[in-house]
């Protein structure tokens, strides 16, 4: 009697289509894999930034409860201290944005924080701190020169 040979006995690995199908499949995910991680690194780049911008405005705000204006010096350079005339220290060092500085249209030149101080008459006065964000964050847009005030982080 003829026997039909049973060629499942003889299967003891992968084939080659069945490799390079599962070789396509992690390639395919690892690279999804590592634009998801850029994309959430560029979020907290920017989420760093928006947080150390109301760090410096609250101690600010602290400085102008005490001195009644707020500091005359230009606050430019990440390190430099936020202390009264008394010698309280209410920000002991104004952070370093994170870098790489992200978007298009943020100057490359913007890797710190820049306060200036307003003069108005009759006040103390007010203040601009200009950051730049790479994707918007909440309300605050993103791609753009960002400017916050007394009056809050402008939209």
């Amino acid at each position: 009697m003829w026997k039909t040979p049973n060629y499942q006995q003889n299967k003891k690995g992968f084939t080659l289509i069945e490799l390079l199908v599962v070789i396509a499949i992690i390639g395919l995910l690892s690279t999804m894999s590592v634009l998801a991680l850029n994309q959430a690194r560029a979020r907290a780049r920017d989420a760093k930034r928006i947080s150390d911008v109301k760090q410096i405005q609250t101690a600010l705000e602290l400085y102008y409860n005490e001195e009644g204006q707020y500091p005359v010096a230009t606050l430019v350079d990440p390190g430099d201290a936020i202390t009264s005339t008394a010698g309280n220290v209410y920000l002991a060092s104004v952070p370093t944005p994170p870098s790489p500085v992200d978007g298009g249209s943020c100057p490359s030149v913007q890797p710190k924080y820049t306060y200036a101080k307003q003069t108005t008459s009759g006040t103390g006065g007010s203040y601009t701190i200009n950051y730049c964000l790479g994707a918007t964050i909440n309300t605050v847009p993103g791609n753009a020169l960002q400017t916050a005030s007394p009056a809050g982080i402008k939209l």
